[in-house]
């Protein structure tokens, strides 16, 4: 009994006087995305590039968190990569990770030189936002959406390649 009014109490404490911890954002480069987009393995990702400025990027983002969690049991990831200025990382990206409660994977793309990266990600991409990439190297899967998805379909994308 007393071990566990022990353990309440410490809980207690931490819960209260330790500030919350909230999601992470990482900053990368194009060398770190590289590999996120390329593995080989047999999950499905999502890759959504975005911006906390696009309002038809903030308007979609509810459905890739839906998919992340309506799949949680399945080989599927979902990578929300910010395009903010990594400035903006700290007052409004962190923030708006937090106040959205996002818990996919979460980073922000530090490459200002856009010319010199996006055909590097997609060649049909302008470069306009929203943009998704639906992905699997190992089955040669990869669905390119550039535009905002409508409510549905980023769903039943993913059910045709059957996630298991």
């Amino acid at each position: 009994m007393k071990t566990c009014l022990a353990f309440l109490a410490v809980w207690l404490v931490c819960s209260v006087c330790l500030p919350a911890r909230g999601q992470s954002v990482a900053v990368i480069k194009l060398a770190q995305l590289g590999p996120l987009l390329n593995k080989t393995d047999d999950t499905l990702r999502v890759v959504n590039f975005w911006a906390t400025w696009c309002a038809p990027c903030v308007k979609e983002l509810p459905q890739f968190e839906a998919v992340r969690q309506k799949y949680a049991d399945r080989k599927l990831s979902v990578l929300l990569v910010n395009l903010d200025e990594p400035d903006a990382l700290e007052t409004k990206v962190k923030p708006f990770v937090k106040k959205r409660n996002l818990r996919s994977r979460v980073v922000l793309l530090d490459e200002p030189d856009q010319n010199a990266w996006i055909e590097k990600i997609a060649p049909e991409w302008s470069g306009a936002l929203p943009m998704t990439l639906v992905v699997n190297r190992a089955k040669n899967i990869r669905k390119f959406i550039g535009k905002a998805v409508k409510e549905g379909e980023l769903e039943t994308i993913i059910n045709a390649y059957k996630p298991q």
